[in-house]
């Protein structure tokens, strides 16, 4: 790959998705599949003026090592040089990066049990110091290849050969293998957010989904909840774009809202291992019924996970034909397959889409009916014939999509 193009992709990446302003400092989270690369990104970061930069590298093979030989336990404990670095954070709340990049099929065979075991004691120690982040500072989840991940989507050409048409996948679809791609992605924003203004100027309560895979489901609305997209804010007005690339416009929904089944349209990659051809059946808002053609324990545990994990946390909507699901590519990765079609979100709600986020605490967005939980699992439901109706304050039944796209008045 041209290295005029990685590099205009790690300035994408820490100038537009993570907006490192000068004197801050950023922390990078990635594998060890492309050194180089991060290399890049580390110094676009100092040049767009940080005042360190740390990379914190992972290796899935050694987490899979971990799984097999350690006990709960010690999977699950928490050093207290750990907690002591998320307590720092919260004080100095770092611009974070994480570079993903794992193997779909990465911990295939891992003992799932252990490890859903171990997520739960860690979240319990952790998640007081993520939520004390939430909205205060910028971050960014971006992509790049590794060998595992390539020869998953091409599995018949060599190895080599895979990374680097995954490369050009990842350009293309982040909209960074243009000539100034800083400048693709202010219009891209533009264009995101007054389709977002459209959506909010509608004053919906609730979306009903159908499709003729069996999807029939409708989701009430939080009526202090906008749709957002693309470039977002903390709460002292610092911006930056969270995912890269995005091509979704999303709203949290009301917890206690949801009724009726959804099926997935593709399979969902998590912790290493797909779950495909799934569906969820809600009542009251809980997810109470789920199957699963493989990997049906593992979204059990999902739902399980902890007590908000079994209701919705975000209903985002893209068209079918979408830049990435125009590619023809199941990415096996959720930040590619999420921006291909409309999705679901299981777990955590987003606090940032409520008008004035910055003026209420955990407790007022709990009451607004924003779920919480320390899981978001995005899955895709975006079938082709994909029909969505929102219904106003008034009662009114407006077309929002039709075919798996954007309604004519909405376009």
């Amino acid at each position: 790959m041209k290295k005029t193009l990685l590099r205009n992709y790690a300035r994408l990446i820490a100038r537009v998705g993570a907006s490192v302003q000068k004197g801050q400092k950023v922390v990078i989270s990635a594998q060890l599949d492309q050194p180089e690369f991060i290399a890049m990104l580390v110094e676009e970061c100092y040049e767009a003026g940080a005042s360190e930069v740390s990379v914190e590298w992972q290796y899935q093979p050694l987490e899979k090592l971990a799984s097999r030989f350690e006990g709960v336990r010690e999977l699950g404990n928490v050093p207290s040089w750990e907690e002591e670095k998320m307590k720092e954070r919260t004080r100095d709340l770092p611009v974070t990066i994480r570079i993903a990049s794992a193997d779909p099929d990465g911990m295939k065979g891992a003992d799932r049990d252990k490890l859903t075991m171990a997520s739960m004691a860690r979240s319990a120690i952790l998640k007081p110091y993520q939520d004390a982040l939430t909205n205060r500072h910028q971050w960014c989840v971006a992509a790049v290849p590794s060998v595992g991940w390539a020869k998953k989507i091409f599995p018949g050409i060599r190895a080599n050969a895979a990374v680097e048409r995954l490369w050009e996948l990842i350009l293309e679809t982040a909209r960074a293998d243009g000539k100034d791609p800083l400048t693709d992605w202010m219009w891209h924003n533009r264009a995101l957010r007054e389709k977002c203004d459209r959506l909010n100027g509608l004053d919906l309560v609730a979306l009903e989904y159908w499709s003729a895979n069996g999807t029939q489901l409708k989701v009430g609305l939080i009526p202090q909840a906008q749709f957002i997209a693309g470039r977002k804010s903390t709460v002292d007005g610092k911006h930056f774009n969270p995912n890269i690339p995005t091509e979704e416009c999303f709203t949290t929904p009301k917890r206690g809202s949801a009724e009726g089944i959804v099926y997935a349209v593709k399979p969902l990659s998590y912790g290493g291992e797909l779950i495909e051809n799934f569906w969820i059946r809600f009542e009251g808002g809980r997810a109470v019924e789920c199957g699963a053609e493989k990997n049906e324990s593992l979204l059990k545990k999902i739902l399980a996970m902890d007590e908000g994990a079994s209701y919705l946390g975000e209903c985002a909507l893209v068209p079918y034909e979408s830049p990435i699901n125009q590619t023809g590519i199941l990415f096996y990765n959720t930040l590619f397959d999420e921006n291909a079609c409309c999705h679901l979100a299981l777990g955590r709600g987003y606090s940032n889409t409520i008008v004035g986020f910055e003026k209420y605490d955990r407790a007022e967005f709990a009451q607004m009916g924003v779920n919480d939980s320390s899981v978001h699992v995005d899955f895709m439901i975006g079938a082709e014939d994909l029909e969505i109706t929102g219904i106003t304050k008034s009662g009114e039944r407006i077309a929002v999509f039709e075919g798996g796209t954007w309604s004519r008045a909405l376009k």
